[in-house]
């Protein structure tokens, strides 16, 4: 007997006892249509019997532009295009590129709510990238110079911390250089992995302070009966907690000195035998300024607003996390796929960062990224 299709597709009616179910073998393909964007399926629920179109609750829904269209203007966003580059180029205006981009944040974001939880990961890498939206300075900053929480111009950094063993990015949030952002970055982090990996981080006076906020154990004292008041609960470092950091000194721009200190956790680093090292989230910076037009230097495309900048940064993770191969994380066929008209064999396995996670089992194709729908966190397994 043959087997239902999967095709990827929950029911969207609220009271079917399937909705939202993914591989229940309740949906197929009844018909296809072609309106203006491209050819659409028409999908049944055989449980209540709900038509439904492939694109509903996708970024392509109610769109009039083909996909070609609107993919390759989201693709020349990652590829340090500006705005006014695309406009030319594809006829649309700026307005309608960055409603799209709005889109594709949004479902970045619900991509790594489901996929990035309870990830084996043995160390994270935390740094900050040097921004800003508007202008350069603010004109309102705090006594450091940093631009307020809810300031609209001046110096914005983007945070993340990287897994440089699966080369993924973990978080990526855009902030000012202030402790409640840090905290943020630690307790986002802390969410998305199994356990309490080795940390280590540029010489950030907050990043020790934000750890411990996120990793901690409270000690209290017992009552002595004598007169005085108890002592109060003190709030100390996670035994399995271990951070170190490599400060740099720099004088004009040039390296002067390199050192590095184990803050917290000496023996179980030394048992964990990882070396202190900050390489990857150095270069993951690389990576954002040479594919982001915003964060390149000395540049005119500058975001003029925060929601946009986090919105390209938050839509790149996912990209590079799931649809963008590593070199580092490829492996060697042991035999060579067999190709039609005597092509090339290859004779390595591509993978991306998730794949290296243990996220999903394949390199994701663009159109899978803009589409792809999630059971409800209660119900559903996190192997991609």
């Amino acid at each position: 007997m043959r087997k239902p299709k999967d095709w990827g597709q929950p029911c969207p009616n609220p009271q079917c006892t399937h909705y939202r179910g993914m591989q229940q073998g309740n949906v197929s393909a009844i018909a296809t249509y072609l309106p203006q964007s491209g050819k659409r399926r028409i999908f049944r629920c055989h449980t209540c019997e709900t038509p439904f179109s492939e694109t509903r609750d996708t970024l392509f829904v109610d769109l009039r532009t083909s996909e070609d269209k609107v993919m390759m203007a989201l693709k020349m966003l990652l590829v340090r295009v500006d705005l006014a580059g695309i406009s030319v180029v594809l006829g649309v205006t700026a307005e309608t590129v960055l409603a799209w981009l709005r889109r594709a944040a949004y479902q970045a974001e619900a991509i790594n709510q489901h996929l990035l939880r309870t990830l084996p990961v043995t160390q994270g890498q935390l740094d900050e990238m040097w921004n800003f939206i508007g202008r350069k300075q603010a004109q309102e900053t705090d006594m450091a110079g940093e631009s307020l929480p809810d300031s609209a111009d001046g110096r914005q950094w983007v945070w993340g911390s990287f897994a440089p063993e699966f080369r993924l990015m973990i978080t990526a949030i855009v902030g000012p250089r202030t402790l409640d952002t840090a905290k943020e970055v630690v307790a986002v982090t802390k969410a998305r992995v199994a356990g309490i990996p080795a940390f280590f981080s540029d010489g950030f006076t907050c990043s020790l302070a934000a750890l411990i906020a996120a990793f901690h154990v409270v000690t209290t004292f017992t009552r002595t009966g004598k007169r005085g008041r108890p002592r109060k609960p003190r709030c100390e470092p996670h035994p399995d907690l271990v951070y170190g950091q490599l400060v740099k000194q720099k004088q004009q721009g040039k390296l002067l000195t390199l050192s590095t200190r184990v803050v917290v956790g000496t023996e179980r680093l030394t048992r964990l035998g990882l070396r202190l090292s900050t390489a990857g989230g150095e270069r993951i910076n690389l990576t954002l300024r040479q594919a982001l037009a915003p964060l390149a230097r000395k540049t005119s495309s500058f975001c003029k607003d925060r929601e946009r900048l986090r919105q390209r940064v938050v839509f790149f993770q996912a990209f590079y996390n799931m649809a963008s191969p590593h070199m580092s994380l490829q492996q060697p066929l042991a035999q060579p796929e067999q190709t039609r008209h005597r092509a090339i064999r290859p004779r390595w396995r591509q993978q991306t960062p998730a794949m290296a996670a243990g996220m999903t089992d394949h390199v994701w194709t663009f159109r899978e990224l803009l589409t792809a729908k999630f059971e409800p966190l209660n119900s559903q397994s996190i192997s991609g």
